[in-house]
């Protein structure tokens, strides 16, 4: 069996196209989405080790329930759903984005980045207000003393654990002192008819009795965990997809510049439309995590 001698000064890449048949620039954002992915599979590797080693972890249907305008609706995981589909809109903008590019086409490029833009900044919208609403928003915990009290769900405070039992919020309401009484009855019908001018000069019976008068419902401190991952990685991921926005903000002013044209290629949104396609395929991973399990 004879073979062949490969001559020793053969040369496999002599510049221009790579063995990936892809520019050096393409193969490099390749690169770094590959190891951004890591750190991203790094912490939600991190999240789903303490998030099945803990029972009472939060339930996503009660954290994630609240709708923009909506009141006090139960709308589990709506407002998660209008956010995904905004990212897979503008996912589907990109893509045309490129397509035109391909086709050289100026107007279309532009057209299609303002529109990936737009869903960018609605996605960063949204989740500003879902993270506005989780540290503002004030619940009804059992604190370990025995007492009531009001908690927004932050990085050091989490009152999504397990309801308390009807007996034992009694109890609890009993051993409340008054103004923190008083602060869960003003909190629990803010703006309502049933609230006095000022509800400090009610007794204890009083406040005890329009406290329960109210949809209330307590809970036990949950993990404080769920906060510190909840917020640090939407809140990474949150970065990105700024970033992603300032990017194809610098796309969009290069194509009406022309300097697509004048290079003859838009190769350059192709690379943009690479990460922005990476965040949306990372928020995948994030709603399955957080949101539905």
């Amino acid at each position: 069996m004879s073979t062949t001698a490969i001559p020793t000064n053969t040369k496999w890449w002599n510049g221009g196209r790579s063995p990936f048949n892809a520019s050096y620039g393409k193969v490099m954002m390749w690169y770094f989405l590959m190891s951004d992915a890591f750190t991203f599979g790094a912490f939600l590797i991190s999240y789903g080790t303490i998030r099945f080693s803990v029972n009472n972890w939060a339930d996503p249907n009660h954290v994630f329930n609240a709708f923009p305008f909506a009141g006090h609706a139960n709308l589990p995981l709506a407002f998660v759903s209008l956010m995904t589909f905004i990212l897979i809109f503008s996912s589907v903008t990109m893509v045309l984005a490129v397509h035109e590019g391909h086709k050289m086409n100026r107007k279309g490029v532009e057209k299609y980045m303002i529109l990936t833009i737009f869903g960018g900044l609605a996605f960063l919208s949204c989740q500003a207000w879902e993270w506005t609403h989780l540290l503002t928003g004030e619940h009804v915990a059992l604190l370990k003393d025995g007492t009531l009290s009001i908690l927004p769900t932050t990085v050091k405070s989490n009152p999504w654990g397990l309801e308390v039992a009807h007996d034992a919020m009694l109890a609890a309401l009993q051993k409340t002192p008054h103004d923190q009484l008083a602060s869960i009855a003003a909190t629990l019908h803010h703006g309502g008819e049933a609230v006095v001018h000022d509800v400090k000069t009610m007794s204890d019976a009083e406040l005890i009795s329009l406290i329960q008068s109210s949809d209330l419902h307590v809970s036990n401190p949950g993990p404080i965990a769920f906060g510190g991952y909840f917020f640090g990685i939407t809140g990474f991921h949150g970065f990105h997809v700024f970033s992603g926005v300032i990017i194809n903000i610098v796309m969009l002013a290069k194509t009406k510049l022309g300097h697509f044209d004048q290079r003859g290629h838009y190769e350059m949104i192709e690379k943009a439309g690479l990460y922005w396609h990476f965040v949306d395929l990372v928020w995948v991973f994030v709603f399955l995590c957080f949101y539905l399990i």
